[in-house]
């Protein structure tokens, strides 16, 4: 029996429209709100970035189409398109043989036994912040957690000499870059040549992170510092075991810019959140930190601690289900059957982890914080498939483990020592950039002992 597949110009398309703008608009001024309406108008959408038509699949069964069932039917997209001019050809934009060979080259970066040494930077790093606040101290989460995971991954990424620079230009560009990013990737190109202080703000940090890692990179070639542990002296050092080609320095620096903007706003905007949400849910915060004190009773956290530490993991897997990454993007390289649609090639395609985590058809009370549902006998009833907090198939995040370590080991050492409060005058709310990151999460420290 032959199946009837539609025209592409037959998906339905999301209501609100704007001549020349299209979705635009919608999407700038309320992102999470208008992705997560998606799934009402159908399981595949149609989405105009100006004149340009963009196919969002919205539900589980659609979305592994694309990520892994016929993932050879697509390539990264628009978005990836649009940033590759800032982060350069990295894993998160490189396509075809450069994926390939470049995810060979970075993958031992982030096998077990080198994550185990991050671990111990880790726990050192989250030490240090813990022991640098003050009983009633207030603070601003969201920056301590920026400033800690961008001073981690330094750690791990540059010896501490060479690699100043590179830090201080992290901390001060990488946040500006993160705020325009989405928005910029995904609205028209002549919205680029706009002489607002948004683009021009957004130009001069990416250009000044660009030239700030390539000259320490330079700098480290020149000294023949290329022996110690540093992902930087291993990316040097890296030979493809087929060919013994080495990375070039554009290439070394394409994945260190490509490293820095996976793993820094990923991680710290899931602590931000967890830690407001804990507040807000003081009996989840008590078994939580009972667990951690039966699990390390007086010493620091290890990364064989990690395991143990299941209550630890249930609030930052619904942490991230809850605030998820926003939109990702691919293109047709062939037509493909979506849905009961043939889109063409070179067809734009998306879907938002985001949305697809808060859909009630899957989740019960999705908008609700509730880590016991990553219990295992309620777990069981959710599809694996439904729940891909770092993507999946081959384009699946690399550094997965070494975000679930960091973000495992910071939540477990600062629980220990504080109980951290809202602070009034400030509710915070989702904000769109590569994750649903928190916009503000003031809060006071105070001692855990009473």
């Amino acid at each position: 029996m032959a199946v009837d597949v539609r025209s592409v110009q037959s998906v339905p398309r999301a209501p609100g429209a704007l001549p020349l703008l299209g979705h635009a608009w919608k999407l700038w001024r309320d992102p999470l709100g208008f992705l997560n309406a998606l799934r009402d108008t159908g399981d595949l959408v149609r989405v105009d970035l100006g004149t340009m038509p963009m196919y969002v699949a919205t539900s589980p069964a659609l979305v592994r189409e694309v990520t892994t069932q016929q993932a050879r039917s697509f390539e990264k997209g628009r978005l990836f398109d649009r940033v590759r001019p800032l982060v350069g050809n990295g894993l998160a934009t490189a396509t075809g043989e450069v994926h390939r060979r470049h995810r060979r080259l970075v993958q031992p970066l982030f096998h077990h036994q080198r994550i185990a040494g991050y671990a111990d930077v880790m726990s050192t790093r989250s030490l240090a912040l813990a022991e640098s606040w003050t009983p009633g101290q207030r603070i601003a989460v969201e920056e301590a957690m920026a400033e800690f995971t961008i001073e981690t991954l330094a750690a791990t990424m540059f010896s501490a000499d060479i690699g100043r620079p590179a830090v201080d230009a992290v901390r001060r560009d990488l946040p500006i870059i993160l705020k325009n990013m989405l928005v910029r990737a995904a609205s028209p190109k002549f919205l680029d040549r706009l002489p607002v202080r948004a683009n021009r703000d957004f130009d001069a940090a990416a250009e000044s992170l660009r030239r700030v890692i390539d000259e320490v990179i330079a700098t480290t070639r020149r000294s023949g510092s290329t022996d110690s542990p540093d992902l930087l002296s291993v990316l040097l050092d890296a030979r493809d075991a087929d060919t013994g080609e080495a990375l070039t320095d554009t290439e070394v620096r394409d994945e260190l810019v490509t490293m820095l903007f996976a793993g820094t706003e990923t991680t710290a905007s899931t602590l931000s959140w967890a830690f407001h949400e804990l507040a807000r849910h003081p009996d989840v915060e008590k078994r939580v930190v009972a667990q951690i004190d039966e699990v390390l009773g007086d010493r620091p956290v290890t990364v064989a601690d990690i395991p143990k530490l299941t209550a630890v993991r249930r609030v930052l897997d619904e942490v991230i289900r809850l605030y998820g990454v926003t939109l990702l993007m691919r293109r047709t390289v062939a037509p493909v059957e979506l849905g009961g649609y043939l889109i063409p090639e070179g067809a734009e395609v998306a879907f938002s982890l985001y949305a697809m985590h808060r859909d009630p058809g899957i989740f019960e009370k999705p908008d609700a914080f509730d880590p016991d549902r990553w219990l295992p006998e309620r777990a069981a009833g959710v599809d694996r498939h439904s729940y891909i907090p770092f993507g999946s198939g081959n384009r699946k995040c690399i550094g997965d483990a070494f975000s679930w370590t960091e973000a495992t080991i910071a939540l477990a050492t600062i629980l220990r020592r504080w109980r951290l409060r809202p602070a009034p005058g400030h509710i915070p709310k989702a904000a769109a950039s590569a994750m649903a990151h928190p916009d503000h999460v003031p809060m006071i420290v105070e001692p855990r002992d009473g």
